[in-house]
């Protein structure tokens, strides 16, 4: 599995830890830090955030992303915007496994900002931990992961059928925030290298 960790600049100084962490726990994968970091010269919203996370999985370039906000709440919601994104909010633990054994996302939205004190430390590092403690995809309680795996896939199948494209949402959006997202030349770099040609063509046709 592919993993990239990316979240917005109100939380850079947290970007260290979440990449360390999920790199301690998430044996076996490639860990990609696309950031935010407190040295970058550029300020990044959730929202921003959220759409290069978005382009991230839709090119293929990444098999999962790693992200929060203050709440988490925010980064959960814009990220479940994103055609083909299913993102979880994990304030807890035994969130994290559900979401990723009933579930099977490909994207975590983390409370960075929320009791993020000694306890809260220890919370988050539980939290990344049971995420990546199992495969993802084996149902629970394990007595009816069967239907539990059927219902995964429906509302995988629902969405899919209700979503445009990433290519045709991105043409849609606000020209002011495409060229921003454009701007954080890690992920943009990493997606040409490493992405489908959906995505690599949008940017190209948008560099132009």
């Amino acid at each position: 599995m592919k993993i990239g960790v990316i979240l917005a600049s109100s939380q850079a100084g947290k970007n260290r830890l979440i990449y360390d962490t999920v790199k301690k726990y998430a044996a076996g994968s490639e860990v990609i830090n696309f950031g935010c970091t407190e040295d970058e010269p550029e300020r990044y919203s959730y929202i921003e955030i959220s759409v290069l996370a978005g382009m991230l999985l839709a090119g293929g370039a990444v098999d999962f992303i790693v992200t929060g906000c203050s709440s988490g709440q925010g980064m959960m919601l814009a990220c479940n915007s994103f055609p083909g994104v299913l993102c979880g909010y994990a304030p807890t633990p035994r969130d994290a496994y559900l979401f990723a054994q009933i579930n099977n996302g490909n994207a975590v939205s983390l409370p960075l900002g929320e009791d993020y004190t000694w306890t809260g430390s220890e919370n988050f590092d539980a939290t990344v931990a049971a995420l990546f403690s199992e495969p993802f995809g084996q149902g629970w309680p394990k007595g009816e992961s069967a239907r539990k795996l059927r219902d995964t896939q429906l509302l995988k199948d629902i969405r899919r059928s209700s979503q445009v494209s990433a290519s045709d949402l991105l043409k849609t959006l606000d020209p002011a925030l495409i060229q921003s997202v454009l701007r954080k030349q890690n992920v943009i770099a990493y997606i040409k290298e490493h992405g489908n040609e959906e995505i690599k063509q949008f940017i190209m046709n948008d560099e132009l």
